[in-house]
């Protein structure tokens, strides 16, 4: 009992002093309703009046409920009208931000292959002597008879063959080349260094020393028999002279820049068409070199030409002429020693060898789908890039070019010590190391490749090529005419029903009379005409319906 009593003492003082706190605050209680006290005259009205009011604010808080649904559910529809609107318009974007991505993409592959046509054709102006950089794997296919005609044409101007990328070939196959090529101009044999004083690479180098062979990428050859050939012709001339390097994409032409000057100052890379403007090396104070853009490829090529040769756009635009350029690749190799280098089971076509890499390189998209896309722009890169060993066999018979005659091929070889050139290419092809005939694919060459110099013809090209665009525009917006039209036609035949109709409906129904029914018992067959108008029982009846059409 006593426990109990100090219990409810302690939590009496305990409330006592949450007042207390409480009155100091100024917090005190919330007074009740007392009401209408029952002495109160008209309390039961005031009562009445209290239960309306309460009435009216639930009426007031559910008209409030409803009209706030009403907007949120107009809000949904007009979200939903705006979330298709926009998918709508979305669709229709992307269908005409491409057909505007192609379009621009038309416009600066016909600028860039101007303003590369306009730099080249300064460098051959400004050069005293042409290097023409050609792939050892495919050194006709990197020939442009036009270049050679125009340098040939000018007057004190030489042209020198650079066969660059020789250690991609099997030795028996380049010496027959250079055998082949040194009949019409002379040949260098050469191997540009890639990994030349980069600062990045150097580190790669560094740090995976095991994996990278250093001797294959840092290493030079052919470079000293260049600079011997060119500082002697400056000797004959007594004077400064400029070497340009001309060539198709990825032969190797800013590389052989670099490598003779033994630092980088050209940019270079495995993407086409890095240079893109004429650029001036010094060597020494006797020569000049000058870096070119590469060779604009005629779109009149063949398709393995304007794979190889030509910069292709690796975008969704260019991917057809990806596909057309591996397809050409394919069709113009060895089927087994394909199969063999990429370690892959037979295919029937294109799209089987690129899906069956793709599977094998682990380059899947979403689903475990096969990336064809992607793979076809690697091994494009791999083909033309210094990865893949391939090599070409020079032609049986060697015909000369019409613009090269016996004179001229004395001309461009005199003052060249050609005797000094052989012993120097025999040195450089026996320094270095070189793929077996086995280990390599044989390549059958599709010929020289043409390549546009002047301007004039890619702004023919561009007219006709303008011409068929806009045969195709105006042939899509009479397409769009007459479907508009054909819609309209359609709409007017269907008011034209429409109204027909509402004319039927205005037509007065005539209900028969006592008399008429008479009638209707002795002609029983009038009965389904006479429910409709006068002129539709006239038609149906003729002389026996005017009784009844008699009002």
């Amino acid at each position: 009992m006593r426990k109990c009593s100090c219990s409810c003492l302690q939590i009496r003082e305990h409330h006592r002093k949450l007042r207390k706190e409480a009155k100091k605050r100024g917090h005190k209680k919330p007074k009740k309703d007392p009401g209408i006290p029952s002495a109160a005259p008209f309390k039961e009205e005031l009562l009445r009046e209290a239960e309306q009011r309460k009435q009216r604010l639930e009426e007031l808080k559910q008209k409030q409920k409803l009209d706030r649904q009403k907007e949120l559910e107009k809000k949904r529809k007009l979200d939903a009208k705006k979330n298709a609107a926009k998918i709508k318009e979305k669709t229709e974007g992307k269908e005409s931000s491409r057909k505007s991505e192609a379009k621009t993409n038309k416009l600066l592959d016909k600028n860039s292959k101007k303003s590369f046509c306009r730099e080249l054709k300064k460098v051959i102006e400004a050069s005293d002597v042409v290097l023409e950089v050609l792939d050892a794997r495919d050194p006709l296919g990197c020939r442009c008879p036009q270049l050679e005609q125009a340098i040939c044409s000018g007057e004190d101007k030489k042209l020198l063959l650079v066969l660059n990328k020789i250690d991609l070939v099997p030795k028996e196959n380049l010496e027959k080349w250079l055998n082949y090529l040194k009949n019409e101009f002379p040949t260098v044999a050469f191997k540009s260094a890639t990994l030349l004083k980069d600062r990045t690479m150097q580190e790669k180098v560094t740090k995976r020393s095991a994996r990278i062979d250093l001797s294959r990428n840092t290493e030079c050859f052919g470079s000293e028999c260049l600079l011997k050939l060119l500082q002697e012709h400056c000797k004959t001339q007594n004077k400064a002279i400029q070497v340009g390097v001309v060539g198709f994409p990825n032969v190797g032409k800013s590389s052989i820049i670099n490598s003779l000057k033994g630092a980088r100052p050209c940019n270079v890379g495995p993407a086409r068409g890095v240079t893109k403007s004429m650029q001036i090396v010094h060597i020494d104070k006797q020569m000049k070199i000058l870096d070119s853009p590469s060779i604009v490829a005629d779109p009149s090529n063949n398709a393995l030409a304007l794979a190889m040769r030509s910069i292709i756009d690796t975008g969704e635009s260019g991917l057809a002429n990806v596909l057309e350029g591996i397809d050409a690749i394919l069709n113009h190799c060895s089927k087994q020693q394909v199969m063999m280098f990429y370690s892959i089971p037979d295919f029937r076509n294109t799209k089987e060898f690129l899906t069956l890499l793709a599977q094998k390189r682990g380059m899947l998209k979403k689903g475990g789908v096969p990336d064809t896309e992607s793979i076809a722009k690697l091994l494009l890169c791999d083909w033309t890039g210094a990865k893949i060993s391939y090599h070409s066999q020079p032609p049986e018979y060697q015909r000369l070019p019409p613009y090269l005659t016996e004179d001229k091929i004395a001309e461009m070889q005199k003052g060249f010590n050609l005797k000094k050139l052989e012993e120097e290419n025999t040195t450089t092809v026996t320094a270095l190391k070189y793929p077996n005939l086995a280990s390599s694919i044989t390549f059958q060459s599709a010929g020289m490749t043409n390549g546009t110099i002047e301007e004039k013809v890619l702004e023919e090209a561009s007219e006709h090529e303008n011409l068929e665009t806009g045969e195709e525009e105006e042939e899509e917006k009479e397409e769009e005419e007459n479907f508009t039209e054909s819609d309209d036609d359609q709409g007017n035949g269907e008011e034209e029903e429409e109204e027909k109709n509402k004319e039927k409906a205005d037509i007065p129904i005539h209900y028969p009379s006592a008399w008429r029914r008479w009638q209707m018992k002795m002609m029983p067959m009038i009965l389904i005409p006479t429910m409709c108008n006068e002129e539709w029982a006239k038609t149906w009846l003729g002389d026996y319906s005017w009784p009844l059409t008699q009002s």
